[in-house]
Parts: C-alpha cells; sequence; structure tokens
C-alpha cells in the first residue's frame, strides 16, 4: 500500500514530522476504527479522525439531529435537522477527505449487533452517554480483543481513558475494573438532563482522537491504566491510576443491559404521548407532576405541578392519592426514580411519560 500524490498533499503537514513520516500515515492509512455515537463527542472525533486519514471510518448512531444537538455537535446545521446523524455526519466527512472509506450504521448498538460491527475494526471510539451503552461496548470489546478508547462528558468535566489495551500478555484494564457495578438507575443525570458546556465535547473529543492515533501509529504514549478528569472551569487536569481488578469475572458473552442497569422499562407503569392525550380527553381526572428543575420548567412546561426530583422526597404530601399521576421529565429517567419514591411513600396509580416532555413535543411537531 502506498500513498497517492494527493493524499500526500491532503496529508503534508503530518508527513513532515519525523515522528510520523509516511510510515505513520500509511498505518493511518491501513486501519479501521469505529466510533459508537456520532453526538458531542462523536463530531469532534470523527472530524480529526477522517481529516487525519485513517482508511476505514465507522459510525454507529439511530438517532436523528435536534436543534438541542447544535450547540455542541458541530458537524451538523440547522438544515440537518430530523435527518439520521450517522448518514449526515458521512455525507460532510467525504467532503473534508475523499480518501478515506466510511461504513454508516444507521441504528442503535445493542447486545445483537454489537459484536459483528465491532469485530470489523481494530480500535473503538466510545462517545455513548449512557451506562447501559457503556457496558455493552466494553464487554464486546472484551470478547472481540479490540481496544476501547473512552471519553464521557457532563456539564463543565470530561474524562478520557483507553480500556481493553493488552500488554505483555497481561488483561487490559476495562470500565468493569472502574465500575464493577452500574450507578443506581437515575442517579446520574446524563447530559440531556443536567447539560453540558458547548465546547466540552470539542476538547475531550480532540483528546480521544489523538489516542486513538497513537495507539494505531505506536507514537508516544497511551492513557491505558490512566483515567485522565478535565475541568473546563478551572482548566485543571487530573491523571487517577487505573488498576485491574483480580476479582473481576470473566467477560465471555453479552447480557441484557437495561436490566443490569436497572433502566428495563415497566410497561405497565408506562404511558405513551398518545395514551396520555387520550386521558386527557377523556375527563378522567389525573395528577400532571413534572420533576425536572424550576429553570427547566420556565423553558417549556405541559402544565404539570412542578416538584423536582430533589425535593420530593419531603414534599410527597402534596401529591393526592385518589387520582391516576402521570410522572414526566425531560426524557423518562428522573420521572422512573419518582415513581420508586412515591412508591415507597404509599402512592399508587402512578405511570411515566414515555420519553418524557422530549417525546412529547416531538409527537406533536410530527403531527402538525
Amino acid at each position: 500500500m502506498e500513498l497517492t500524490t494527493e493524499e500526500k498533499l491532503h496529508y503534508s503537514r503530518h508527513l513532515l514530522m519525523p515522528e510520523l513520516g509516511e510510515e505513520g500515515q500509511l498505518k493511518l492509512k491501513q486501519a479501521k476504527v469505529l466510533i459508537i455515537g456520532a453526538g458531542g463527542l462523536g463530531c469532534p472525533v470523527l472530524q480529526y479522525l477522517a481529516a487525519a486519514g485513517i482508511g476505514k471510518i465507522g459510525i454507529v448512531d439511530g438517532d436523528v439531529v435536534e436543534e438541542s444537538n447544535l450547540h455542541r455537535q458541530i458537524l451538523f446545521s440547522v438544515n440537518d435537522l430530523k435527518q439520521p446523524k450517522a448518514e449526515i455526519a458521512a455525507k460532510k466527512l467525504r467532503l473534508l477527505n475523499p480518501h478515506i472509506d466510511i461504513t454508516v450504521y444507521n441504528e442503535f448498538l445493542d447486545s445483537d449487533n454489537a459484536l459483528e460491527i465491532i469485530s470489523e475494526y481494530d480500535i473503538v471510539a466510545d462517545g455513548t452517554d449512557n451506562f447501559a451503552t457503556r457496558y455493552l461496548v466494553n464487554d464486546a470489546c472484551v470478547i472481540t480483543g479490540k481496544i476501547n478508547v473512552f471519553a464521557s462528558i457532563l456539564k463543565f468535566q470530561g474524562q478520557v481513558t483507553v480500556f481493553n489495551y493488552s500488554e505483555n500478555k497481561k488483561r487490559g484494564i476495562n470500565y468493569r475494573d472502574l465500575f464493577p457495578t452500574p450507578p443506581k438507575a437515575g442517579s446520574i443525570p446524563s447530559c440531556a438532563e443536567a447539560g453540558v458546556l458547548g465546547v466540552l465535547p470539542g476538547l475531550v473529543g480532540s483528546i480521544q482522537a489523538n489516542e486513538v492515533i497513537k495507539l494505531i501509529t505506536g507514537i508516544g504514549s497511551t492513557l491505558s491504566g490512566e483515567l485522565l478528569t478535565i475541568d473546563a472551569l478551572t482548566m485543571n487536569t487530573t491523571k487517577l491510576n487505573l488498576t485491574v481488578d483480580p476479582k473481576q469475572k470473566p467477560i465471555t458473552k453479552l447480557i441484557d443491559y437495561d436490566i443490569f442497569c436497572g433502566t428495563k422499562k415497566d410497561d405497565k407503569i408506562e404511558i405513551t404521548v398518545s395514551e396520555f392525550n387520550a386521558l386527557k380527553q377523556s375527563g378522567e381526572p389525573f395528577y400532571l407532576l413534572d420533576v425536572r428543575e424550576q429553570s427547566e420548567y420556565e423553558l417549556t412546561n405541559l402544565g404539570g405541578k412542578l416538584i423536582p426530583l430533589s425535593q420530593l422526597e419531603s414534599r410527597s404530601n402534596e401529591i393526592p392519592k385518589d387520582k391516576k399521576i402521570v410522572v414526566h421529565c425531560k426524557m423518562g429517567g428522573r420521572s422512573a426514580q419518582a415513581i420508586e419514591i412515591l412508591k415507597e411513600k404509599g402512592i399508587e396509580h402512578i405511570y411515566n411519560l414515555k420519553g418524557g416532555i422530549d417525546e412529547y413535543l416531538r409527537y406533536e411537531h410530527n403531527r402538525r
């Protein structure tokens, strides 16, 4: 394999560097990298890896572009709203670098497709934002023997490390060494619930892409065995040493990660948006409870009673016990946790609005 004249011009600034040179660029050209999630982290990772000349890039994302993505997912514009993220990202990356191959997986990663997809690549870059998928990516990488370059962001904080990187025939550290068990469902908010500084994915995603390039070319040192934390408010960075958990059981198969993380929804306590609208039109009395924060409520609301999740336990006496109760938050996570709190208080006939206010607004938008 050689570089074409056009490629040599495209990568000329890489070729000038003795640490990379043509040999390093050819390694990048031969590499196959899978990016899971074309969101806040996925966008900068994709842009920099495509520009750097990764020969084959896979993009896994079953979501569409939403307006709330645009302050941080800089691959997209208002012209891309409601379009599949993976397809739009691939289209723009091909314009950035026509010398690479891009494969689109316009679907979410799950236990049925993960092993087949991941096995086709050398390295995985995990840009997902929920615990169930992170455990899935980790386990699939361990089973297939692939390196997992992991990053996460929330509000002003970011983390980056390299998982499943094996040296001297020793088992590489993986996500389960850091988090043997998942946190209680709903106890840690997502970016969609707590927010994220728009530039933070760019900072963290660039570091994530840098780790991928170093792993492929063999230059520098990697973050394997170290967790890099970044505080965008203070610009303080910290490296935490990670170690293999000797008690970790071998990972030999994929499981139901929603059950494992406690995020499996009980259909009996969920109500869809269409069912909620039918309830409103039926005239049956019900109580609508909004467990988001005041700032979220002021932006948009459904007219329900606002009791933030953090106050619900102390204010549960305000909830009537003689009506059907519909609870909602932004996407359904906090409201599921609220239902557990209310059940412990002896309150019954509680229903979680599936998909939260986000799903309600999407439903209403599509009806117009």
